[in-house]
């Protein structure tokens, strides 16, 4: 049987703010069954606790930040990929400040310490919200479609008018191996001008050739270069499994997604979610190999996506 998962011990690290450029602290801790993904956050009057949920996004502007009444969290989505990667049902998240840590720019410091906790399965059948049919969310030259899959599949397309970059694409089945193997690595990216502008205004102030790829109109200025020849692709594939980790269960489907971002991948999932009477089923896992069981009728799969 597929059963939930947590982890094994609590795990801590620090690292820079990529907002306030301070020091910010993590604390991951083992959770029980069926609680899901929770933050905690110090606040004035005490601890403050999120729930992911596409309506609980309240900011996509560089990175995308959770947020329930006078309490955010931002760049949360290389975590979340990461949780979401290694397969972990259930875990709480202690932040010391407003931000998770932006580490080098990608996931390979979550892994690392989400590994080193370790994995513990729990006696409860681990559960998912499945696509039905096609669902189809464009603007421009933005667009998601979805459709059925047993898994998590994403075909990514990005174009960018910049001569190191252009277009590149990626498919991409998600498996822990296969994430950490071909996505964990692949840091967030930037552009010099763009950089500049965000430090003269006072934002971004933790970005930095330690954690971001940074392209002046010619190329990379890194001095190590890239870690991949389609890194941009790749990142843009592990911001896109944050973005959809926000979903209260993983979500599995197949994934068509055009020139998309932060703001656009919440678009999407808004109106996925607000469609899921239609098109999302939430169903428990069986065993390898076989028929995932239908956990709840899809015209109250609503319900599950908001509980």
């Amino acid at each position: 049987m597929h059963l939930q998962t947590t982890i094994s011990k609590t795990v801590r690290c620090s690292g820079v703010g990529l907002h306030s450029g301070r020091k910010v602290g993590l604390s991951l801790l083992p959770a029980d069954a069926d609680s899901g993904i929770v933050f905690s956050l110090k606040a004035h009057d005490g601890e403050k606790f999120i729930t992911p949920s596409p309506e609980n996004v309240v900011g996509t502007g560089l990175a995308t930040t959770l947020g329930n009444g006078d309490g955010s969290v931002s760049t949360v989505e290389h975590l979340l990929a990461a949780i979401r990667g290694l397969g972990i049902d259930n875990i709480l998240i202690k932040a010391d400040g407003s931000e998770i840590p932006i580490m080098d720019g990608s996931a390979a410091s979550f892994v690392y310490l989400l590994r080193s906790a370790g994995l513990s399965k729990l006696n409860k059948l681990r559960r998912f919200l499945a696509v039905t049919k096609p669902f189809e969310h464009s603007n421009g030259e933005k667009s998601i479609k979805a459709k059925p899959f047993d898994g998590f599949r994403v075909d990514y397309l990005i174009d960018f008018d910049h001569p190191y970059i252009g277009s590149q694409t990626m498919s991409f089945e998600l498996s822990p191996e296969s994430f950490v193997r071909r996505i964990a690595k692949a840091r967030t990216f930037g552009f010099l001008k763009e950089v500049e502008l965000l430090h003269k205004n006072g934002l971004a102030l933790g970005g930095s050739l330690d954690n971001a790829v940074v392209l002046d109109e010619y190329g990379v200025i890194n001095d190590e270069g890239l870690r991949y020849k389609d890194e941009f692709v790749r990142h843009k594939v592990l911001d896109f499994i944050g973005d959809m980790a926000v979903a209260p269960l993983p979500i599995h489907g197949q994934f068509e997604v055009c020139c998309s971002g932060h703001a656009f991948n919440n678009e999407f999932l808004r109106m996925l979610t607000d469609n899921a009477a239609s098109c999302l089923e939430a169903r428990h896992m069986v065993a390898p190999g076989a028929r995932a069981v239908r956990d709840i009728r899809p015209e109250v799969a609503a319900a599950a996506v908001v509980a």
